[in-house]
């Protein structure tokens, strides 16, 4: 089985590495976003809640993203193992997915962090903005970016650490490289 949770700054390439490390191991990819849009779409309870809170530009609570991602993870095609994107974020949902895991008879096999140096991912974001049309990616807006992911990961890091379960691995590079370094950590 191969359970894990993909972290690591705007700009290191995570939603590219989930995709690949979830092609890889043969688990499905699972991120917050997804989840929503999905449950927003086929209008399930748990998605007109969670539409209620977007469209004001609010954070879902935790709540209503806790019973999303509990429903995800009891469909069959994680048994084998899963990749979660963007949970948990706080150190309640670290304690949420414990009792999901612990109540669907699964286990966390592994946290991978890809690392960054932060004048590299802004200028990586700043990049991908100028080729997007992203105007509201300006320089401040990534600082705030990333300096709101270092206080959000690094309590939910040291739980982890603690657990012996965090792989921390070098983000910069090619995408084939820094693939390469997290098939590597997790003994693919």
């Amino acid at each position: 089985m191969t359970s894990l949770i993909l972290i690591g700054p705007p700009g290191a390439g995570k939603g590219t590495q989930a995709k690949l490390i979830a092609a890889k191991f043969g688990i499905p990819h699972i991120s917050t976003g997804e989840i929503f849009r999905a449950n927003v779409k086929q209008g399930t309870e748990l998605g007109q809640e969670a539409q209620r809170y977007m469209s004001r530009g609010e954070y879902v609570p935790d709540s209503v993203t806790n019973a999303m991602v509990r429903d995800r993870l009891a469909q069959p095609d994680t048994d084998p193992g899963f990749l979660l994107d963007g949970y948990p974020r706080t150190l309640p949902q670290v304690d949420e997915l414990d009792a999901i895991l612990a109540d669907q008879g699964k286990r966390l096999d592994a946290v991978v962090e890809i690392t960054a140096d932060a004048a590299e991912v802004t200028a990586r974001l700043l990049d991908r903005a100028a080729k997007e049309g992203r105007a509201d990616d300006t320089e401040e807006v990534i600082t705030r970016r990333l300096q709101v992911y270092a206080a959000e990961t690094e309590p939910i890091v040291a739980v982890y650490s603690a657990r012996g379960l965090v792989r921390k691995v070098d983000g910069l590079g090619s995408i084939e490289d820094v693939n390469a370094r997290i098939v590597a950590v997790l003994g693919g």
